[in-house]
């Protein structure tokens, strides 16, 4: 076990907007998911200052203004430069969220194995590239000091599956022997749970509004309104149908959610009322905030029977419990780790077809015939929640409000101990204490190889060129040629574009003023910069001659 003081471990956040933004118009779980991670690390984290990766193209400034938005940091910021990856080693861990570990551990190799840890996350796992960046795991430089958290046990076998496989073919057809170590942790999502507390203000506001008498029984369903790649909306309407007709209630079906387009919103909702013709049915939009976070309030209970591949944890049944209402689940993936069938709601059983019988949808999909949302469609109808089962749960909260409460009050409180974040982000540091561990204590690396599938351009195509540039290459300036017209050239269109990739403006002035007073070879020429700076003058020699501004000569 790790001493207690690895809970203090802190980890550069990799920060990418999509990652953490709920303001777009196609709003996902992962987003929801990630948002929420950010304001529970910046309130909860036991660290002296936070670091954040600027891994994208976004300037720090709108990056910045987007972590402030979500929740203003009661500690020091400080933002790292894409390119200055190395200096993620002042965290000593890179908390990715995304499964991108082996990508990134190809990037880390340019800094040195040991100099951090890389800890990534799961979201879905079903799509084909996704499972592809979870097998090059195995054929990445990813350490025993790295890790992939797995949101749910469900997803973890999943993934350890899909490992096993890829490295049976690996040992067939290339007799590897030496498996990496490919780390899994276990680790839900969590979420702020003050943020869905009941308010009765809410609660009178929004049933005036909906028309949902006080004795009446609201059911509510959170998430997108995608049949391919989130639920199918019968087998729900069909149990609550049963169920009112059962209990002869007032039950009212509130779907709170999104579309993709509104064709996709049109085929969720079609056929739902003639499905359910004694519930009444209420559609609202939850992408926005101010409905997102307060409709819980209104219902009495919540309802999400998932079916669909594409789901590996799902937030809103604990975002459910955390606004005190009993949940009615399917007991599928990770729906499976959050709500206690009898204790915080009910788990209804669910059938899928048995290993071997899906070979042609991975084969249509593979093969370009199907799309990814189609290909979740299809798999998605060959998934059976126990629909009987689901009506009776449905039927005993519905005729029952003293359980309704007791069940409520359960969920609320395993909400608050377990899926908090201010549970859940000592387990991320715990983790990442860990790594720091067993990464200081590894032997020190002696060869770093560079990713042998994305080669050095000039590696790959050294035979293009008649030579390549020698140090000991002599060059010479054109006549006529100065400073200000390399500088003009670099504000050129064709140019433009790979500025940043070339020396900088006083550099190329200080090669020019040199030349001017005669030839020098490349290595003289480099020698006067910084060595960090080398590599970027030794290329640029070759960009003045490219531009008649210099001349090449034979190396000595």
């Amino acid at each position: 076990m790790p001493h207690t003081d690895m809970l203090m471990v802190n980890a550069a956040i990799a920060f990418l907007p999509d990652a953490y933004d709920t303001s777009g118009e196609q709003l996902m779980g992962r987003h929801a998911a990630g948002e929420s991670f950010l304001r529970g690390f910046l309130r909860y984290a036991d660290v002296d200052k936070f670091l954040f990766w600027n891994a994208g193209t976004t300037p720090v400034a709108l990056a910045d203004a987007l972590l402030r938005r979500i929740e203003a940091p009661s500690k020091p910021v400080v933002w790292l430069d894409r390119a200055r990856f190395s200096r993620i080693a002042e965290a000593g861990c890179l908390y990715s969220p995304q499964p991108d570990i082996a990508a990134q551990a190809w990037i880390r190799r340019l800094a040195g194995q040991r100099r951090y840890s890389l800890c990534g996350l799961t979201h879905t796992t079903a799509s084909h590239a996704l499972q592809t960046m979870l097998a090059d795991m195995l054929l990445a430089p990813v350490e025993p000091w790295d890790a992939l958290i797995c949101t749910s046990a469900a997803v973890r076998d999943s993934v350890q599956t899909g490992l096993d496989a890829v490295w049976d073919h690996l040992a067939a057809r290339l007799g590897a022997a030496r498996r990496p170590v490919v780390r899994l942790e276990t680790i839900p999502l969590g979420l702020n749970t003050a943020d869905f507390a009941h308010d009765p203000v809410q609660r009178r506001r929004w049933r005036d509004e909906l028309g949902i008498a006080d004795g009446a029984v609201a059911a509510l369903y959170v998430g997108r309104f995608s049949y391919h790649a989130k639920m199918s909306p019968g087998p729900m309407a069909i149990a609550l149908e049963r169920a009112a007709r059962a209990t002869g209630r007032d039950v009212h079906w509130i779907l709170c959610g999104w579309s993709p387009n509104p064709a996709a919103d049109e085929a969720f909702h079609a056929g739902l009322r003639e499905q359910a013709p004694s519930v009444k049915i209420h559609v609202l939009d939850g992408r926005r905030p101010d409905v997102r976070f307060s409709i819980w309030s209104a219902a009495d209970l919540f309802l999400s029977l998932s079916d669909n591949i594409q789901e590996t944890f799902g937030l809103t049944p604990v975002e459910a419990m955390a606004a005190g209402l009993p949940g009615v689940i399917s007991d599928w993936d990770g729906y499976r780790d959050t709500v206690r069938d009898g204790i915080d709601g009910f788990r209804i059983p669910t059938w899928a077809p048995r290993p071997g019988l899906g070979a042609d949808l991975a084969l249509r999909y593979a093969a370009g015939w199907d799309g990814y949302p189609q290909y979740l469609g299809v798999a998605a109808q060959f998934v059976a929640v126990d629909v009987t089962k689901a009506a009776a749960a449905l039927a005993k909260l519905i005729a029952d409000p003293a359980l309704r409460a007791q069940m409520g009050a359960a969920a609320r409180f395993r909400a608050e101990c377990d899926f908090d974040w201010r549970a859940i982000i000592p387990r991320y540091q715990a983790l990442w204490g860990e790594l720091a561990a067993i990464r200081l204590s590894a032997a020190a690396e002696t060869r770093v190889p560079v990713d042998p599938w994305k080669l050095d351009p000039f590696t790959l195509f050294a035979g293009y060129p008649t030579a390549a540039l020698q140090p000991t290459s002599l060059l010479t300036l054109y006549p006529g040629a100065t400073a200000q017209g390399a500088a003009a050239m670099l504000q050129a269109p064709q140019v433009g574009h790979a500025a940043h990739m070339l020396a900088r403006p006083e550099e190329l002035a200080a090669i020019m003023v040199r030349l001017a007073a005669g030839p020098a070879t490349v290595a003289e020429l480099v020698a006067a910069f910084a060595p960090v700076r080398q590599g970027f003058v030794e290329r640029s020699l070759l960009w003045l001659a490219k531009f008649g501004l210099a001349e090449i000569g034979p190396a000595g």
